[in-house]
């Protein structure tokens, strides 16, 4: 998700404001600290015009 944001050009405030969370929130999920909703996560995607499988899949080994 770092990524993804990053190569939009975004910070995690921008992110935040944009799908309406705090930049902790983002952060946090960012950090694998915090489980999202999928509301959250449908928001993020959204933002960062990627799928739900592009950021919150995780492959075997990472």
């Amino acid at each position: 998700m770092k990524a993804a944001r990053a190569a939009k050009d975004l910070s995690q405030d921008q992110l935040a404001q944009l799908i309406g969370v705090t930049r902790q929130t983002i952060g946090m999920i960012e950090a694998g600290k915090y489980n999202p909703t999928l509301n959250l996560c449908i928001a993020i995607c959204k933002a960062l015009d990627k799928t739900l499988d592009e950021l919150f899949w995780e492959e075997d080994g990472e």
